[in-house]
């Protein structure tokens, strides 16, 4: 008989990951979509910076990013990655591998048009992470993009989402004496059937 209750029940490792993330929006005082999202270089250095997870769909997660950044080209370049939720609140943190897809389409455009005019006109003006002269380059830049393109951009070619759809998914839960609850989802690959299995602290 299976030992997952509570917090950790149920059939659906997407359900249970959007259940813990509804319970961080009433606790976390910032940013509680936020992932430490790791990936690879070229030579198979790792790297891993902040981003915010916008949507976790029935069979996937996905955020959004400039495609010309450093995190879009290792993303694409090695086609898997890896994130962190982690929750000082909650004391909880779920960890996930898998594959990376772009999304591209119509997604994009819609998430693109609900962000604030500031942050649209922002995502046409920034080079991310090329190098960069100054703040008021960037501040002049913004101001040639906000004229020419107006108050309504269209979203830009070199930005959009990725999705990574995941091989293994973990759960972890803060338990007394360090002895914390750990319960891990693996599959072999998207689509296939979860095998779940607790783990040693």
């Amino acid at each position: 008989m299976s030992d997952r209750t509570g917090i950790f029940a149920g059939d659906d490792p997407f359900a249970i990951a959007r259940e813990w993330l509804a319970e961080a929006e009433q606790s976390e005082p910032n940013d509680p979509n936020a992932i430490a999202l790791a990936t690879v270089d070229a030579s198979g250095l790792p790297n891993v910076r902040m981003v915010l997870l916008k949507e976790i769909e029935p069979a996937a997660f996905v955020f959004y990013t400039n495609y010309e950044s450093a995190k879009a080209i290792e993303l694409e370049q090695a086609g898997k990655a890896a994130f962190v939720m982690h929750w000082k609140s909650l004391r909880r943190q779920i960890r996930v591998r898998g594959t990376i897809t772009r999304e591209a389409g119509s997604q994009a455009d819609a998430y693109y048009a609900s962000r604030s005019l500031k942050s649209r006109l922002g995502a046409w003006a920034s080079r991310q992470s090329r190098p960069l002269s100054s703040r008021a380059a960037l501040m002049a830049e913004v101001a040639k993009i906000t004229a020419a393109k107006g108050p309504n951009p269209p979203r830009p070619p070199f930005w959009g989402g990725f999705r990574l759809t995941p091989v293994e998914i973990e759960f972890w839960a803060d338990g007394a004496f360090r002895l914390h609850d750990r319960f891990v989802w693996r599959r072999a690959e998207p689509g296939e059937s979860w095998n779940i299995q607790r783990l040693n602290p």
